[in-house]
């Protein structure tokens, strides 16, 4: 499945455990050699008797992380299926992850048909101990650069990010600048770095280096942290457009600090994996 590009292996492993660890998860990550994603999406039963299902997230490098809001968007879209499948009411379900419960529901279809899905992202965290940083610091102006990339803003959506406002994000080299502010002592956890140029108070252009995938086409809590640091600099409204290299996302900073995030999404085939990639 993809969402605006950013790709996702899913395995549906609620009714037979899925034995994964991070050299499995980078085999079946792998473009050349097997299925290719930026991120592999395990789905088990619910831990928490208020969610449908929980998604576990390991980026290509193999590495857990908490939160993917693309993914979210995807599983959400597939729980729906099913409940509808087999005659179940209701028109939301609720995605349980490593960052909280996540609600989401059908939001229409773009003009070309395409499936739109909303996601309730849960609340933006800007302390600095909550994103987290080393040490604190003002989070609305971090002490980092590299190259054209300075003075960021640090957001938490259940990752950490740090976004860098530029003129250009399309002449930003984030191959090179991504990796090294990734791996800056500032961020324990590492952090996904976004180039963000406010096209408009209602339009943002951004790129993102995720941490252990790279340069993806999208990133769902990359948008969410780029709309939530604007508005902290005063740069636009709390709803605004996302325009990334996949395509436009709806991201909405509530006033109750929740941040609401709609998206297309879209399934590119299913199967089963060769077990011969899974073997240690």
């Amino acid at each position: 499945m993809h969402g605006l590009g950013n790709d996702f292996v899913v395995v549906d492993a609620r009714r037979v455990p899925f034995d994964l660890d991070d050299a499995t998860a980078r085999r079946i990550a792998d473009r050349r050699t097997g299925v290719g994603c930026d991120q592999l999406i395990v789905l088990e039963p619910a831990q928490d008797p208020r969610a449908d299902v929980f998604m576990r997230i390991r980026n290509a490098d193999g590495g857990e992380v908490k939160a993917c809001g693309n993914a979210t968007r995807c599983v959400a879209a597939r729980v729906l299926d099913e409940a509808r499948a087999a005659g179940r009411s209701g028109d939301k379900v609720v995605v349980e992850t490593m960052a909280g419960l996540l609600p989401a529901w059908d939001a229409g279809a773009d003009s070309d048909g395409t499936r739109r899905i909303a996601v309730d992202m849960g609340e933006a965290r800007t302390r600095w101990d909550e994103i987290p940083l080393s040490r604190e610091v003002d989070t609305a102006h971090l002490l980092l650069e590299s190259g054209p990339l300075r003075d960021p803003v640090g957001v938490s959506m259940g990752n950490p990010h740090a976004v860098f406002f530029v003129d250009d994000a399309q002449g930003v080299d984030l191959g090179t600048h991504g990796p090294r502010l990734e791996h800056d002592r500032l961020f324990p956890e590492r952090a996904n770095i976004s180039a963000a140029q406010v096209l408009d108070p209602d339009t943002i252009r951004l790129r993102v280096w995720e941490r252990g995938a790279g340069i993806t086409q999208a990133c769902g809590t990359g948008a969410c942290a780029a709309l939530v640091a604007a508005v902290r600099r005063g740069l636009t409204g709390r709803r605004a457009t996302l325009r990334l290299d996949g395509g436009d996302i709806d991201i909405h900073w509530q006033d109750d600090n929740h941040v609401l995030m709609t998206g297309p999404v879209a399934e590119s085939f299913t199967g089963q994996l060769n077990g011969r990639m899974l073997a240690a």
